[in-house]
């Protein structure tokens, strides 16, 4: 794979019609993989649950904005976030299906969240009076739909993290009925360990005792969501809703072995996110010559050194120093030295003919005949594959692709496409 018999970058976006790329190292999401997923998950978890995928953090580094609207078209039934501002950049993108907070937020969000139709999550009673009262100007002859703040109770099952105790659910929906302002609109919890069969056994039977103990005393059970990523792959019951995770981008959650899933299923996912970049400098070094800072690395022979335009500050963490690989050709290279901020090199010694600024690295994705996995990259880096995409900066241009070709791009200072 060279520059001669592939189209650059460059020429691909101009023949889309987008804008050129402000550097030359930049991420490529796979549009057509992304809805495959989509469609993977929604017939795993059975066709009928609501499937709301999670697109915090910046849609795990994806994109959030990009990602919710090729969602939205291919009819995702809504979305999960972790923040308030999250939530407002959807709705402000264009996002008009339903959205979650899954974190407490600042109360005085509450009338914002109610106006721009986005649902809060709630676990604390003290953090519940205090949106409560947020809300109290609201009184019954004006808690017209429009003006109704949906409140989705968290029940602490085991994680540890949050969420109501189980005894305090009945006295958290009490004070949400007294509340013109408020209504319940589901009820939740987050599994610890999806692997663990017992221990999922045990939180799933806290949280059905949860609902049983609700209409024993006369209250409505609301609709109720559970398995994430890994509850799906795991078997976990759907209940009214799914929200997948990571399993959306293509990668499966760490803690599940593959050997433990029916290949079919894994074969099933794709992979959304790679990472490319095209050399700013390719120079021939000397023997005894450094690299990069420290240096960590010195040329033990005459050697041609890659630089690429990225570094630790756009997600390639500085572990993978002297580490890790990069494919050019379809073959693989090393990265030599410390990665720094905004350059990584690459050893290119020996491929034939010369590597030069024309060609196209992978850091992440596939060429040729090899790939680089998150997973593998999580691996050097002693860390989950969560953290290898959602370290991708926001400075680092997303282009969103389909079959034909780039269909959009997002910059710092554009969203073309």
């Amino acid at each position: 794979m060279t520059a001669a018999t592939t189209p650059s970058i460059a020429e691909r976006l101009a023949t889309a019609g987008l804008p050129p790329l402000p550097r030359t190292a930049w991420l490529e999401l796979d549009l057509e993989a992304l809805v495959a997923n989509l469609a993977t998950i929604r017939s795993m978890a059975g066709g009928a649950a609501a499937v709301h995928p999670v697109v915090k953090a910046d849609a795990s580094g994806h994109g959030a904005l990009g990602i919710a609207r090729a969602l939205e078209t291919a009819r995702a039934d809504g979305f999960c976030v972790a923040a308030m501002d999250e939530a407002f950049a959807l709705r402000e993108g264009g996002i008009r299906g339903p959205i979650r907070v899954l974190y407490p937020v600042p109360p005085q969000f509450a009338d914002a969240a109610a106006r721009a139709g986005i649902s809060l999550s709630a676990g604390d009673l003290d953090w519940l009076a205090r949106v409560i009262a947020a809300r109290a100007w609201i009184t019954d002859d004006g808690a017209d739909a429009d003006a109704l703040l949906s409140v989705e109770l968290e029940v602490e099952t085991g994680l540890g993290r949050g969420g109501f105790a189980p005894e305090a659910v009945v006295p958290a929906i009490a004070n949400l009925a007294a509340t013109p302002g408020i209504r319940l609109t589901g009820l939740w919890t987050h599994l610890q360990a999806t692997e663990d069969e017992g221990r999922t056994a045990a939180q799933l039977a806290r949280f059905e005792a949860v609902a049983t103990t609700l209409r024993a005393a006369g209250w409505r059970v609301p609709p109720r969501h559970v398995a994430a990523s890994g509850g799906v792959l795991t078997g976990v019951e759907a209940y009214d809703g799914i929200r997948p995770g990571l399993s959306i981008y293509g990668i499966l959650p760490d803690e599940l072995d593959p050997d433990d899933l029916h290949p079919e299923v894994v074969n099933r996912y794709r992979p959304v996110m790679s990472r490319h970049a095209q050399p700013v400098r390719v120079a021939d070094l000397e023997p005894g010559h450094g690299v990069s800072y420290g240096p960590t690395f010195t040329t033990a022979r005459a050697s041609r050194i890659a630089t690429l335009p990225l570094g630790y500050g756009d997600g390639l963490s500085r572990s993978l120093s002297n580490r890790a690989e990069a494919l050019v050709r379809g073959r693989r290279v090393p990265v030599v030295g410390n990665v720094a901020m905004d350059a990584t090199m690459v050893d290119v010694t020996g491929i034939e003919p010369q590597v030069t600024t024309a060609d196209e690295f992978v850091l992440l994705g596939s060429q040729g005949g090899e790939r680089i996995r998150a997973e593998d990259l999580a691996r050097l880096r002693t860390t989950n594959t969560w953290e290898v995409v959602t370290s991708m900066a926001g400075r680092l241009p997303r282009v969103y692709h389909a079959a034909s070709g780039p269909i959009g791009l997002r910059t710092l200072t554009s969203t073309g496409g």
